[in-house]
């Protein structure tokens, strides 16, 4: 299913905090810029690192981090600050009303609108034209963590409930609607043999399914790569060593006899994933060696090779969505 990817413009990554998840959203865009499609790459936290890993600032409008690859924050009440400035006549009207305490007060007690808001900021993106084509040709979005990113996913329905034939109605279902189309958006998920990531994965996954949102594929990161077993140690630590060197020899095994064991806990956990979401993940090897751009740079290597991600699927022509 992973396989689909490259004919996806718009991709959510999702995940537990700690598995990579941004990394990888980072290195998914990395390698659709390289292979020449315009790429937009949305991070939706402001504490993670993501700006400051591609040397640009943060910024809630899209920023040139490298050669076809651009990056935005995305903040539910920013975006609706932004479309209150397209309402709101007047910029001196529209600091006072977002300067005032009654809209404060709406803002925090509103469910949901903020990550309405932030929803209808990316369909926005996916639709913006330039030229008669729409902007970008890739969009990768590094969700929120797990709950907060279900939240997110689950507003449009919400809302739809809610507002019905409404203005706000109509608008959340279209949302819905074009979240649920598989020609054109995919939910990937990031885990990591942790227990508590496995936990998470399994159940966002049956979460996603219920809401017709399946993902399109899992990415087991940080996957160790061990080319030896047992008996390669026992052979390797035969013989009699010196006295001086048996300390040293034991620490020495016990590094290896722990990374064999971590490999076995990896396979168990890349056959349940398989076993419970029918979908076969993709191990994405750990580089402790790289951090920051070098890691990003790497990793996308790894998965335009795997997924095919070299295949550019020209944009379409942009839809009226935003012709109003």
């Amino acid at each position: 299913m992973l396989a689909e990817l490259p004919d996806r413009r718009v991709i959510f990554v999702l995940g537990k905090g700690g598995v990579g998840k941004t990394t990888l959203a980072a290195a998914l865009a990395t390698a659709r810029a390289r292979a020449g499609a315009r790429t937009l790459l949305i991070e939706t936290d402001a504490r993670t690192p993501m700006a400051a890993i591609l040397g640009v600032k943060r910024s809630y409008t899209p920023v040139e981090a490298g050669p076809n690859l651009f990056t935005m924050l995305l903040d539910g009440s920013h975006a609706l600050e932004e479309y209150l400035a397209i309402v709101v006549p007047g910029r001196v009207l529209l600091r006072t009303v977002v300067a005032s305490r009654l809209y404060q007060l709406f803002v925090q007690a509103a469910p949901g609108l903020r990550e309405l808001m932030a929803l209808g900021k990316i369909y926005y993106e996916s639709g913006r034209v330039e030229h008669g084509l729409n902007a970008w040709a890739s969009i990768i979005i590094d969700a929120p963590s797990s709950g907060q990113a279900l939240a997110l996913l689950r507003m449009p329905a919400a809302a739809r409930a809610t507002f019905r034939a409404s203005v706000v109605g109509t608008q959340a279902a279209n949302i819905g609607n074009w979240l649920r189309d598989r020609e054109t958006c995919a939910v990937v998920e990031v885990t990591t043999a942790d227990s508590l990531a496995m936990s998470e994965v399994l159940e966002m996954h049956a979460a996603l399914e219920a809401m017709q949102l399946a993902p399109t594929g899992v990415l087991f990161n940080r996957l160790a790569t061990v080319d030896f077993d047992s008996a390669d140690v026992t052979t390797l630590l035969g013989g009699n060593p010196k006295s001086a060197d048996v300390h040293a020899r034991r620490h020495l095994e016990e590094i290896a006899r722990a990374e064999i064991a971590r490999a076995g806990l990896e396979r168990a956990a890349l056959e349940r994933i398989a076993r419970e979401t029918k979908i076969s993940p993709l191990g994405v090897p750990e580089l402790r060696d790289l951090n920051g751009r070098g890691l990003v740079e790497a990793l996308a290597s790894f998965l335009s090779s795997r997924l095919n991600l070299d295949s550019v699927r020209h944009p379409p022509l942009g839809d009226d969505r935003n012709e109003a």
